[in-house]
């Protein structure tokens, strides 16, 4: 096999423009892979420094760039993640993606144009003495036109055709030559039985619509759950950075105890010994500090990535200082109100109502299916015929030609419009098999169907009633745990206030007011996670009246009966 020059050297530039464009794929991904890298980078390194009071960054690596602190209400995040939120934005886009499923469904009801242009020749045999010659040659010219149009409404259908064609003939007989024929010709064909009511299209459209639906409330669960996350975290950060004031309180403390210990042992009225005991505890506590800073990075990071759109993105490389601080809010009281609006408004119930929806669809569809089919069928056309004429003398079959009349295709046109020549026809055809069909055995599943929907509706709408119960009942139990920590926690500082009173006089000693330390920073740190739980627990209480926990609102998952 032989190729020329032209070949090979086509074939090398599309290599080479393949090669180059692969090449220049993998670098814009290697590119934005590296960016990923150095913002989680810069991200690590803040979180290191502020571990650790005297950061040193490591050899090669580039310099911290805290990008200033960012203060954040809790209204405010919010507001970033229904912005900038990624999973917010995918949901978002689902909606639209059906939206092109239901527009390629309307389209069936749309008309269809349609166009036929030919050119035939034949010769004829000369099979008996009517062939109009020894050697007959006929010329065909075609130019057709059509539309078809299925209706959007008691699954009627209708065609118009408009056919014309021009013949260059050598018959003797011809009276025409050449001779213009047009026809006009519209068809309506219209159930009445089968398919009047619902048909496949139709039924197709209506399940489609109901998808949109579904995909809706989907994308409302993914916003309520996303931004109770969003709320969770941003209580979760104000929690984790209130435990590192508790800690790093709770080591100026041993510190300050190892402090007057020391002057203490200078001036003769305490043992060495209790200098040692008073300096591990400080170590353990610088210990417990720098765990709670992590913590409290960690949590930063989990509230991040909620708020932006990529690592590119400036909130990324700022610190996040949270400015509301967790109050106790008023508990719910109206719990069978809430009920109430979360068994008709919840993303999850939506969904389970419009799956039963698409059960009743297709139950019409297929019980309309199972019925006779009884068809009208209706055609109406109109002719012409027109071109140069023949005049003939009279007398025999195939006279001598004595002369002609002019015509063209106008000719052709006139005598359609006068409508001499029509044709019509109407007819009912009726059919329907004797043993059963296909579509009585998908109406009896599609049956069973309903009422499995109809069961796994009422299990939802028990297992809403339970779940909005029991988070009014998590936000009350965590109530009282606020209560019962601030109790605590104001007796832990009144007792440290009395043992480093007796402390300083004699009467206790390290042991005892290191232990009042260690109860008043735990008493602490519980309170604040006591608060922490009830914001969180009053959020999780909004939600489970919008949302299934994990958001999203499920699919359509009826059966579908079209093709």
């Amino acid at each position: 096999m032989k190729f020329s020059t032209s070949t090979i050297v086509a074939a090398a530039l599309c290599a080479v423009t393949t090669n180059a464009s692969a090449q220049s794929g993998r670098a814009a991904d290697a590119a934005r892979q590296d960016a990923v890298v150095r913002q989680a980078l810069s991200t690590y390194n803040i979180g290191l420094a502020a571990l650790d009071p005297d950061p040193t960054p490591w050899a090669g690596q580039p310099g911290v760039d805290t990008g200033g602190i960012r203060e954040l209400t809790l209204d405010s995040a919010v507001a970033l993640a229904l912005e900038k939120n990624l999973d917010i934005a995918v949901s978002r886009l689902e909606p639209q993606s059906v939206d092109y499923t239901v527009a390629g469904i309307r389209n069936i009801f749309r008309p269809t144009l349609s166009s036929t242009f030919g050119q035939r020749d034949t010769v004829q045999l000369p099979t008996n003495q009517l062939n109009g010659g020894v050697r007959v040659s006929n010329g065909t010219s075609t130019y057709n036109f059509g539309v078809a149009q299925p209706v959007n409404f008691y699954g009627g259908s209708y065609t118009v055709n408009f056919f014309n064609s021009r013949l260059d003939t050598s018959n003797t007989f011809a009276n025409f030559n050449p001779s213009y024929t047009v026809t006009l010709n519209a068809a309506y064909s219209q159930p009445l039985i089968r398919g009047f009511k619902i048909d496949n299209n139709r039924q197709q459209l209506q399940v489609a619509l109901l998808s949109r639906d579904v995909s809706e409330e989907s994308s409302r669960a993914t916003v309520f759950q996303t931004l109770a996350n969003v709320r969770n975290a941003y209580w979760d950060l104000v929690f984790a950075q209130s435990a590192v004031d508790v800690a790093r309180r709770a080591t100026e403390l041993a510190d300050k105890l190892v402090e007057d210990n020391q002057a203490r042992v200078e001036v003769g009225t305490l043992a060495p010994l209790d200098i040692v005991q008073a300096q591990a505890e400080a170590a353990t506590r610088r210990q417990n500090l720098a765990a709670a800073e992590a913590t409290a990075q960690t949590a930063e990071l989990t509230l991040k990535r909620f708020l932006v759109s990529g690592t590119d993105d400036p909130l990324w490389r700022q610190a996040i200082r949270p400015v509301d601080l967790p109050s106790l809010a008023p508990a719910p009281t109206d719990i069978e109100g809430a009920i109430r609006t979360a068994l008709a408004a919840r993303t999850d119930v939506t969904t389970a109502r419009k799956n039963l929806d698409a059960n009743d669809v297709n139950l019409r569809f297929f019980k309309n299916q199972s019925m006779p089919a009884l068809d009208l069928n209706a055609n109406y056309g109109l002719q012409g015929l027109g071109g140069t004429a023949f005049l003939r003398a009279p007398g025999n079959l195939g006279g001598a030609v004595i002369g002609t009349i002019p015509g063209g295709y106008s000719d052709a046109l006139d005598v359609l419009s006068r409508r001499n020549y029509p044709t019509w026809n109407l007819s009912v055809t009726l059919s329907y098999p004797l043993l059963g069909n296909q579509a009585e055995a998908q109406y009896a599943r599609t049956q069973v169907q309903r009422m499995q929907a109809v069961t796994r509706l009422r299990a939802l709408e028990v297992q809403i009633a339970a779940e909005v119960a029991n988070a009014a009942l998590t936000v009350q139990s965590n109530l009282k745990r606020v209560e019962a920590a601030t109790a605590a926690r104001e007796l832990a500082l009144k007792r440290l206030d009395a043992e480093q009173s007796r402390f300083e006089v004699g009467l206790t000693t390290n042991f005892f007011v290191v232990q009042a330390q260690r109860d008043l920073r735990d008493a602490a740190n519980t309170e604040l996670r006591a608060l922490a739980d009830y914001r969180k627990s009053l959020v999780n209480f909004e939600r489970a009246q919008q949302s299934p926990a994990g958001g999203g609102g499920g699919g359509l998952n009826a059966a579908t009966g079209g093709s």
